[in-house]
């Protein structure tokens, strides 16, 4: 099982909002039995991110250089413009 990480400043909003999106296209696309979700706040995270403790990282927020390489910007999800990008990245690491 794949362990996902959605995480905005605080861990409350933009991630909330964003792992209800996250869950609907999980179902819709039948990965719902290979995903474990779990949502935080960045601030709360950067070791785990480093350490490689999730497997898939969805950001709504700026996030350290440290870990840029390692997290999937989430902004579009907000947004609506370039979520096929999106979910393209996440169905990639989905499948690896």
């Amino acid at each position: 099982m794949k362990k996902m990480l959605i995480m905005c400043g605080a861990g409350h909003a933009t991630s909330t909002i964003v792992h209800a999106k996250v869950n609907d296209w999980i179902e819709k696309n039948g990965f719902d039995n290979q995903v474990e979700i779990i949502q935080s706040a960045v601030g709360q995270e950067v070791d785990n991110i480093q350490n490689g403790n999730y497997d898939i990282v969805i950001s709504t927020t700026i996030v350290p250089d440290s870990i840029k390489d390692k997290v999937i910007n989430g902004v579009a999800l907000l947004t609506g413009v370039g979520t096929d990008q999106v979910w393209e990245q996440v169905k990639a690491e989905l499948e690896a």
